[in-house]
């Protein structure tokens, strides 16, 4: 099979120096690298360097400029000079553009063996190099035209009546399972990249796992990457919030018959739902990026990627500014790359600490910089029980000290108020939305369904597991 076909490249050419306009919608197709003759390379590349210059595509024009680089070649002229004009002109340049294209697929499968046995690199190195290439290839065979006013038009008016079709109205993105946090971000976006960030002990993993859990049930593919904790950990977690048994209990194997029947019911769910877990400790964004790709060419319902946490994810870079500018930004990338909403935990500075209102802001993010740019969404996790019970632990420790004895006023509850504090939204409002958390089940709620299930219960204070 030939890769090639001079007479089309030759009718091509043919065509553009019979009318210039046809110039323009040859180029918007076909790239000088994109034809296989070399001295028809050079004819194309001519011929743009005229367009730009405002110049005649004409048989004169460009037998001259070709000449002053030294590239004319007077028979092959006289070739393109003696071939018909192709009329189907826009057919045969994406025929063209299709054979180029299998001859960058022949140069790559050459290249993948001089990248394996020649580079000094490692494996996954490899792999990403080689994935980069291919990607390149793909995306340079797409269509860059801008798109007319007109079309996007229309294709605006079907998106917004297919939303109007449905059934729940408030949800445009993937649904969060919380009401609220669904009324104000209309669920997450497809390319979005969502930080949720949060001092330690907040409860960031657990909402994390929360949102997971609630995509799951909807049948649609969830990955988590757990770079801190083992993934039998991680799942204690969600399947605690699942069959609503005490996490403790459940790291205790201390369970009555009615829970050893509803962790197993719960337990059987989840083995059958599309729910993928890497948690594989010291991983890069490369890594990350390969196991994606791959995941999602398996598995296409893929709709959701968590990363516990960014922080976590190593890099080569020494600057760890720079690390989390690269790390941030291609993540933003690769959700756009899949069409799927990236969920990536950030920790805060502990500067807010100091403040007296400790609810955190935009500029309390670790290298905030570069994560406020690439993120979409921003929301922050906020518990003010927690500090409450930090200080109450603090004047009773320095009470002991002291010799004397401190009544506690503030009481641990099991249930604490939580805020989702949206910082940023670059579709959508900023604002708070109120939850409720139940520590013994790692378990936010909506606050007002909460709220009418569960009454808080108080107890005295304890020092609290860590939750993250």
């Amino acid at each position: 099979m030939n890769l090639y076909n001079l007479d089309i490249e030759r009718g091509i050419l043919s065509a553009i120096l019979l009318d210039g306009k046809i110039y323009e919608d040859v180029a918007s197709i076909l790239k000088p690298s994109d034809f296989y003759l070399p001295f028809h390379q050079a004819v194309f590349e001519t011929m743009e360097e005229l367009y730009k210059k405002d110049l005649p595509i004409d048989e004169v024009f460009l037998k001259e400029a070709l000449k002053k680089k030294n590239k004319f070649d007077d028979e092959l002229f006289l070739e393109i000079i003696g071939t018909a004009p192709i009329e189907a002109v826009e057919s045969y340049a994406k025929e063209l553009k299709d054979l180029a294209t299998k001859r960058e697929l022949i140069h790559l499968s050459n290249e993948i063996k001089k990248i394996v046995l020649e580079e000094d690199k490692r494996a996954i190195e490899e792999v990403e190099e080689i994935q980069s290439k291919l990607f390149h290839i793909a995306t340079s065979n797409l269509s860059g035209d801008f798109k007319i006013a007109e079309n996007v038009i229309t294709d605006t008016l079907e998106f917004i009546k297919k939303q109007a079709a449905k059934k729940n109205k408030i949800v445009t993105g993937l649904d969060t399972g919380f009401i609220e946090l669904n009324r104000m971000t209309s669920g997450f976006g497809e390319g979005d990249l969502i930080i949720i960030a949060a001092r330690p002990s907040m409860g960031k993993t657990a909402f994390a796992l929360n949102i997971a859990l609630n995509v799951v049930k909807q049948d649609k593919g969830v990955a988590i990457f757990s770079l801190e904790m083992p993934a039998e950990q991680l799942m204690l977690r969600m399947m605690s919030a699942y069959a609503k048994i005490p996490l403790q209990d459940l790291r205790r194997g201390n369970l009555s018959d009615e829970e050893w029947s509803k962790l197993s019911e719960v337990a059987d769910d989840l083995s059958n739902r599309p729910l993928f877990v890497d948690d594989e400790g010291n991983i890069n964004i490369h890594t990350i990026r390969a196991k994606l790709r791959k995941l999602k060419a398996q598995n296409p319902n893929l709709s959701l990627a968590i990363i516990d946490y960014l922080q976590l994810i190593s890099s080569d870079q020494r600057e760890r500014h720079l690390a989390i500018a690269e790390i941030s930004r291609s993540l933003k990338l690769l959700a756009r790359e899949l069409q799927i909403p990236i969920i990536a935990l950030s920790q805060l500075n502990r500067a807010l600490e100091s403040r007296p209102n400790k609810r955190p802001m935009l500029s309390d993010l670790r290298e905030s910089g570069a994560i406020e740019q690439d993120a979409d969404i921003i929301m922050f996790i906020y518990r003010d029980d927690v500090y409450k019970a930090m200080e109450a632990r603090q004047k009773q420790k320095e009470a002991l000290e002291k010799g004397k004895s401190v009544e506690i006023e503030f009481k641990e509850k099991e249930i604490e108020d939580a805020e989702i504090i949206i910082g940023k939204q670059r579709n959508g409002p900023t604002g708070t939305v109120e939850m409720l958390f139940n520590k013994k089940y790692t378990l936010f709620t909506d606050k007002v369904s909460a709220v009418n299930e569960v009454e808080p219960t108080e107890a005295n204070i304890e020092v609290p597991s860590t939750l993250e």
